[in-house]
Parts: structure tokens; sequence; C-alpha cells
């Protein structure tokens, strides 16, 4: 099969933070065969590969990619309903927000909450995306994917997938070993919208919505979203970003206690104030990333230059503007080091580093 590589691609256009150098050779593939025919080009000629998807959860080199750089782009849904399942399956390179949108139009439950998110359906299993209470891994029953160690496709499920708080075996454990090219979810049809975080129910109880569709919980997270800068608007100064720039920490409920016990003693909190607390498995606790970035003293919109915290949430770091990678990385070691140095607490990132690493 003839591939149209190109030469010294610019990455930054492809990334929603706007920033990378270029790829030394890059490929568009719009079908699971070219998919393969890339992966044996790089192969053959010994160069690195990175597969890149809708961009909206990396942080690209200054330096670019010194390989082949895979955009995906294969499109494709198959659905189908039966017994009060909603079987959905699509490829890699659907944009998600769409997918989503159509779920929610024809009354099928399970991803309503994950509105407004950008990128590509075949990043939902990596990352394990989620937001306002649900995962897509509630919904995901298999992936299937490109094994790069045997040449294989390979239908793994989601027992297979190790998913867990933004991570998968995609991510982690096999990072590097597959590019996801399918994934198949199974929704509810006619079922009831997820309704688990308290400030999505607070803003549709504020709405006078008592029994919310799950057409009206998608309209509410995407207006909160929006609130947020969380929704791609090349009008917003503040959506130049990859979303939220790290994971709520997952830590010992002791560590969550001595926390809290030490921010009193020290006049931190009012006396009717605990930091926010959330259970997570194996009776530890997850924190809020963006209170702890906050009670580190940096407030929104706190920055340098090209380079800073949105305006509207602290989670998110933003390009202003013609910021390089170098600084962004820069900034994030900063915010990373504050909140150690004043907390105790060592935040993770969530977007995936190429060539770049905060450590």
């Amino acid at each position: 099969m003839a591939l149209e590589i190109r030469e010294q691609v610019p990455l930054a256009p492809l990334s929603t933070l706007g920033v990378g150098g270029p790829a030394r050779y890059y490929v568009r593939a719009q079908h699971v065969d070219e998919v393969r025919a890339a992966v044996d080009w790089a192969r053959t000629r010994d160069l690195p590969l990175l597969v890149l998807g809708g961009g909206s959860n990396v942080v690209l080199s200054d330096g670019g990619h010194p390989g082949l750089v895979l955009h995906l782009a294969t499109r494709g849904v198959e659905a189908l309903e039966s017994g009060g399942t909603a079987r959905v399956t699509a490829e890699a390179g659907e944009p998600w927000d769409p997918l989503v949108a159509e779920a929610v139009a024809r009354g099928w439950a399970g991803l309503e909450c994950l509105s407004g998110i950008p990128g590509l359906v075949g990043a939902t299993p990596i990352q394990n995306v989620g937001a306002y209470g649900q995962e897509v891994a509630e919904t995901i029953t298999e992936v299937h994917a490109l094994d790069l160690t045997t040449g294989r496709m390979d239908r793994l499920e989601n027992a297979e997938c190790a998913f867990a708080y933004r991570d998968s075996r995609f991510k982690s454990a096999d990072k590097g070993r597959f590019i996801v090219l399918r994934v198949a979810y199974a929704l509810r049809a006619g079922g009831a919208p997820a309704l688990r975080y308290a400030e999505l129910a607070r803003h549709l109880e504020a709405a006078a919505r008592a029994s919310p569709s799950v057409a009206d919980v998608r309209e509410a997270v995407i207006t909160l979203r929006r609130r947020k800068s969380m929704v791609l608007d090349p009008d917003d100064p503040n959506a130049r970003s990859v979303g939220s720039f790290f994971t709520n920490p997952i830590v010992p409920a002791a560590v969550a206690d001595g926390l809290e016990a030490r921010l009193r003693a020290e006049g931190v909190l009012r006396e009717d104030e605990r930091p926010p607390r959330f259970p997570a498995r194996d009776g530890q606790v997850k924190l809020s990333a963006a209170w702890l970035i906050e009670r580190a003293g940096l407030s929104r919109g706190y920055g340098h230059g090209r380079v800073g915290l949105s305006s509207r949430h602290t989670l998110a770091i933003v390009n202003r503007g013609g910021a390089a990678a170098a600084e962004v990385v820069a900034f994030a070691r900063e915010v990373r080091q504050r909140v150690r140095d004043r907390l105790g607490v060592t935040l993770t990132p969530e977007p995936v580093f190429v060539h770049l690493s905060l450590d």
C-alpha cells in the first residue's frame, strides 16, 4: 500500500496546548490497513513511532519527534439496540463528543457526564476518561488493538484492560505496546443518567430539574465545563490547554487526616471547613488537586509571561500565546513543587509527555 509520508510536519497545530516541534515523518491513516502499513514502514527503517489522536491530552516537546508520527483518522460507528442495551462500536479516529451527543440524543445512558471532552474515541480507554462522577471504563466492553509486539489484532475485554483512575494497561503496564483501533461500549437504552457528582447535582437542582434526563445532564455538564474553559473554544484565551493538567491525588486516609489536622493547627482552615475528599479504592481518599494548588498559594491566572494557570480553573495550565513546551513543563514543575513543599502531596500529571518529563 502506498502511504503519503510527509516530512517536517509541525505538530503544535495538532495539539490543543499548541506546543511541539515538527515530526520528521508524518502520515495520516484513515484505514486500519494504513495503520499496519505505517507501522511496517517505521519498523523497516528503525524509526520510533508516535501515535497521535486528537492532541488534547499530550505535551509535545519543542524538538518534535525524530521518527514517524502516525495520526489516527479512522472513522465509523456501528450501533445496535436490543433488550434495553445499546451496543456501540466506534473506530479510534471518531471524535469523542459527537459520539456522546448521538448517544444522548437516542436516550442511551452511560456517557452523558463525559460530554464536552475533546479528543478521539481511541484515547478513551487509554486514559480511562472520566468526569463528573463517571468513567468510560463503566461502559467499555472490549477494545480492539494492534499489538506491536506480535503484529496481531487483539480483542481485549474490559477486565483485561486493567482500568484504574485515569489509567489502564495501555497507559501504564503496556505503554507503547498497543495501538487502539476500535472501542465497543454497552449503554443503557432509556436508562437514568449518572448523578454522583455534587456540583452537577446542585446545578441541576438550581435549574429545577428534579428528574433530569440524559440530555439535561449533558447540557449541564457542558455548561459547567464552559464556565471553567474546559471545552474547545477558539475565542476563549483559557482554552489553549490540555484540560486538567494534574490528576486528583489518591492517598491513604491517614495522610488526608494528617493534612487536615496540620492545616487546622496552622489556622489555614475555617472552623467549619474541611478539605475536599472523596472515597477511593482500598479505603484510600481522593483529594482535590485544584484545592491543593490554591492552598499552596497559587490563584487563578497566576503565571509567568506566556504560560500560566487558567483564570477560570487552577487545574488547567494555559499557553497564553506562543509558549514553548519547555516553558509549560517548567511552570508545571513549579506548581507541583509548591504543592509538595506547602502540603506534602506530590501531584501526578494527567497528559502524556512526549520526549519530556517533569522529573
